[in-house]
């Protein structure tokens, strides 16, 4: 994985400024440890961070290409797993290769077949391409939006880059935010609507889409959405597809110059995606398998099951790594790392995020950087097979907004009267649903439980599953881990989206489908374990330390945080017990003590970024 900037400028010579493209580059150092390049010309300027994966010798970028009387240039972030299909058919059709690296693949393919080579990729990517005769840069971003790319479109410029700091580093890109931006993070956040970049005038291009910018503007469109098809495969049937998907994909993702582990927490995903990496690793004579988990001191002392968290993952871990024989490393971190580690993991969003979901994983990241370049996670699972809670409930399924994010009253007045009536955040989340719910692609005669089931589904998909990959793609990229996702592979993507939900919950268990194609890979107990999420802390010293900085920096009355929030009711909820409610305040996750530390974010957002309301 890599980190990749730069712009289009029609007005100018670019040339002359590449002290700023520098300066660009320079901010995606963590996603690229490895290396650093730029390439400018007149009216385009590119700049890459490398990370290393593939062909570490000969695919450092901006990669350049020439044929005939034009110039390709790339930059290029993520991984094509089908890339030696790819370069078979294409020296099939005389094409030459210098390199081992998907980089040149991808290159070579826009070469051949110019922008529909996209939908000849499977991988995750994001990438930007300029073509010097036809004086136009390519871009594109995978299908699911695994890996970023936002942008900053104004009269006759284009800036973009991998995250927003890349951007933030042009002078013509202020960390300017408006109503639009403020709802996103006091009403949406940490999600975001998608092509939403909070910052006013920053865009996000969107999973599955690509464009083409030149002298006449950015030309948009779809390569790829979710579609409504039959599904006409029995159970059984079904249950063998889903394997046999899910078993390519691991096996292609596996492929790797560096050091490759996986993530472990005991659960369904995590199990399967680890066996299948083990079985693949025997039958390929590549040695043992790393696995690596993560958990909190004093959890075991304080873990209470609840609806959103049934059990521990701790003994799940040890049972999994025993049966597979993998080498473990287990990651234990404590309250004050968490809580300063804060700083670090709002840092590397660019903006407010998960708290101490995000800090906790920046925290793991780099402790699997010092023994792993590329990990394997289960991120997606939930959304694609339906095994979060609200998939299963009825007044989540019929709340008439997103189900991860119920208390959207509650969140509306933390906020001051001034705020709450620029930005009405109820009624922007309500039309941001709206916005989702008429997006669903439905098949003509579904009845109103089909209906309600592939609604859930779509808006897990497009609206949740962005959270958590965010999340992974910044906190990995900030320790310079590179991290894969092989639920989300577009194949199994868009079969499972398809399955009548009485198949998906075949055996009448969330992700009945998905165990039953696992039957006979993993243990029958580790199979049917009832789903628990990503790991927190329950220690009340966490509670205890973000609730007392959220109360010094009202006390204090200079944060600039302070105009936006009801501080009266914020100072109300710290002083009692609803504080450490289990009500998550989003998605499984996110409770009383996540609040404060997402506010304690925030105010660091608008200081560490000299944010502008306006």
């Amino acid at each position: 994985m890599c980190g990749f900037t730069g712009w289009i400028d029609w007005t100018a010579d670019l040339t002359k400024q590449s002290i700023i493209l520098e300066k660009m580059t320079g901010t995606l150092a963590n996603r690229g440890p490895d290396a650093s390049g730029t390439w400018i010309s007149p009216h385009c300027a590119l700049g890459h961070r490398r990370l290393s994966v593939i062909d570490p010798v000969n695919g450092a970028q901006p990669m350049i290409r020439t044929s005939d009387d034009d110039t390709y240039v790339l930059v290029y972030n993520g991984e094509l797993y089908n890339a030696p299909e790819l370069k078979r058919e294409l020296e099939s059709r005389g094409r030459r290769f210098t390199t081992t690296c998907d980089t040149e693949v991808l290159l070579v393919a826009y070469m051949e077949w110019g922008p529909s080579c996209v939908e000849k990729f499977n991988g995750i990517f994001a990438f930007a391409l300029w073509d010097s005769r036809e004086e136009q840069l390519f871009i594109a971003r995978d299908r699911l939006g695994v890996k970023p790319f936002f942008f900053s479109k104004q009269l006759g410029r284009f800036i973009f880059g991998s995250e927003p700091k890349a951007l933030l580093a042009h002078p013509a890109v202020k960390p300017e935010v408006g109503p639009e931006g403020l709802a996103e993070i006091f009403i949406v956040g940490p999600a975001r609507t998608p092509g939403v970049g909070v910052y006013r005038d920053l865009t996000e291009l969107l999973p599955g889409q690509c464009a083409v910018v030149n002298r006449s503007g950015v030309h948009a469109s779809h390569y790829w959405k979710l579609e409504g098809r039959p599904h006409t495969e029995t159970v059984d049937e079904t249950a063998r597809n889903v394997g046999a998907l899910l078993k390519d994909t691991v096996e292609r993702q596996l492929v790797s110059d560096v050091p490759l582990c996986t993530l472990l927490s005991g659960g369904l995903d995590s199990s399967a995606l680890t066996t299948l990496a083990v079985n693949y690793y025997k039958e390929t004579g590549q040695g043992t398998v790393h696995t690596f988990s993560v958990d909190y001191v004093d959890n075991d002392k304080n873990f209470k099951s609840h609806a959103f968290q049934p059990n521990s993952d701790a003994p799940w871990i040890q049972r999994m790594t025993t049966h597979l024989g993998t080498i473990h490393h287990a990651m234990v971190f404590d309250t004050p790392e968490l809580v300063s580690s804060l700083h670090d993991a709002m840092t590397a969003r660019d903006m407010p995020g998960m708290a101490d979901v995000d800090s906790s994983l920046l925290l793991f990241c780099r402790e699997i950087k010092k023994e792993a370049t590329v990990a394997i996670s289960g991120e997606a699972a939930d959304e694609i097979f339906g095994g979060y809670p609200w998939f299963h409930r009825e007044e989540a399924l019929n709340a008439g907004t997103f189900p991860w994010s119920l208390a959207a009253g509650m969140r509306a007045d933390l906020l001051s009267q001034d705020v709450a009536a620029w930005i009405r955040p109820l009624e922007y989340i309500g039309d941001r649903y709206l916005d989702a719910v008429a997006e669903v692609p439905h098949l003509p005669g579904e009845d109103e439980n089909t209906r309600k089931m592939r609604q859930m589904s779509y808006l897990n998909i497009t609206r949740f599953m962005p959270t958590l990959l965010d999340r992974k793609d910044r906190m990995s990229m900030a320790a310079g881990l590179e991290v894969r996702v092989p639920f989300c592979d577009h194949r199994l993507v868009e079969y499972v989206y398809n399955i009548p939900w009485e198949i998906k919950t075949a055996g009448d268990r969330e992700k009945g489908i998905l165990r039953k194609g696992l039957e006979g890979v993993l243990p029958h107990d580790v199979l049917y374990r009832k789903k628990s999420p990503y790991p927190k802390t329950h220690n009340p010293n966490y509670l205890n330390a973000v609730r007392t900085q959220v109360l010094e920096l009202i006390n204090e009355g200079t944060s600039p945080l302070l105009p936006l929030i009801n501080v009266k009711k914020i100072r109300q909820l710290a002083e009692s017990e609803a504080a450490s409610s289990n009500l998550p305040w989003f998605g499984q996750l996110m409770s009383g003590p996540q609040l404060f530390a997402y506010l304690l974010q925030v105010d660091m957002w608008l200081r560490d970024y000299q944010v502008s309301i306006r």
